[in-house]
């Protein structure tokens, strides 16, 4: 596993997308210098793949369930029935 896997293996959804929010609202603010700017874009979008990914793999996850006999079936939202 690559150094930057591991880290992103390490690294929440959540700590990643306050990390994100951060960034977000120091580029809002308009006073920081080019150089600065590119890297914060950089950090941020490195950030937003990582949620994004985080959240593909939990969204696979939630297409199985557990059968009672401990096997994995597809996820199926049942409408309820109309009375």
């Amino acid at each position: 596993m690559s150094k930057e896997n591991q880290v992103n293996e390490e690294v929440t959804f959540e700590h990643a997308m306050q990390q994100l929010e951060e960034i977000v609202g120091k580029l809002e603010e308009g006073d920081v210098p080019l150089e600065k700017a590119i890297d914060y874009f950089q950090q941020g979008m490195k950030l937003s793949k990582l949620c994004h990914d985080k959240l593909q793999h939990v969204e696979k996850q939630m297409d199985f369930i557990l059968r009672e006999d401990g096997e994995l079936k597809p996820f199926e939202l049942q409408e309820e029935e109309k009375a």
